[in-house]
């Protein structure tokens, strides 16, 4: 048994509380920026686009995550306190959200530059399980998006939530979504087999696999519960992703 009484707060700066969870985004796009410049990228074309990529997918990422918490898992409250969508310092973002926001703002980057748009979520698909993999290890020290109630030894008891020990699900998504993810993506990227487009779709198809998996250890939000049965809201979002990633597969293939 782990008890998890972790500080949320990383350090504080002049007053201002440091998170955990924005020193993940922080890392997060930090590492896959540098990644990306040093390893990835092969053309100058790209490179020099890159840096301004970069401000467009971190508006993406915010704005798309936090109105994808709003719509998927709490719209009713939302609705009813609107001023609150603007307060992302009190919690709230999507996975899902963030990743809708990304591909509308590499589209209207690639768009405006002239550029396939699957260049850049190439890219982002690459590093993005790296910036996962801080988040869910900040969800853990957070004591949020807790699993379900175990007796099994690894058992965690989240102090901020209840006395119950439970399933620490945010580290399987840490394991599966993060360094997994990265080690198979990196493989098709650097693979002599990889495409222009390969690693956005498996993307898709291999991050909603994992996430439907560690969906069965996590316990559903407490404001949404189950959809259908065992089916939670992040279940089926990621079944959504398996098939957009089905339907890119089918299209590059009848490409060829």
């Amino acid at each position: 048994m782990f008890t998890n009484n972790f500080d949320p707060v990383a350090f504080e700066l002049f007053n201002i509380s440091i998170r955990w969870y924005s020193l993940a985004y922080i890392f997060g796009i930090i590492f896959g920026w540098i990644y990306c410049k040093k390893i990835l990228i092969k053309t100058a074309t790209i490179q020099n686009l890159f840096d301004d990529y970069i401000s467009y997918l971190i508006i993406g990422i915010i704005i798309g995550g936090r109105l994808g918490y709003v719509v998927f898992y709490n719209f009713s409250y939302y609705l009813n306190s609107p001023i609150e969508i603007f307060m992302i310092w009190n919690g709230g973002m999507s996975f899902h959200g963030g990743l809708i926001g990304i591909i509308i703002s590499s589209y209207l980057y690639a768009k405006k530059n002239n550029q396939n748009i699957f260049i850049f979520l190439d890219l982002v698909s690459t590093v993005a399980p790296v910036g996962i993999f801080f988040g869910r290890i900040s969800n853990f020290i957070n004591g949020e998006l807790v699993g379900k109630v175990t007796n099994s030894d690894w058992g965690v008891l989240f102090l901020n939530y209840d006395n119950k020990l439970r399933h620490p699900s945010q580290l399987y998504e840490a394991f599966l979504e993060g360094i997994i993810l990265f080690i198979l993506i990196n493989l098709i990227h650097f693979s002599k087999y990889n495409k222009i487009g390969t690693c956005s779709y498996m993307f898709l198809i291999l991050y909603g696999c994992f996430r439907i998996i560690s969906e069965f250890f996590r316990e559903p939000d407490i404001q949404i519960g189950y959809l259908i049965g065992y089916i939670s809201t992040g279940t089926l979002l990621s079944l959504f992703m398996i098939l957009a990633g089905s339907i890119i597969y089918f299209k590059k293939k009848n490409e060829i």
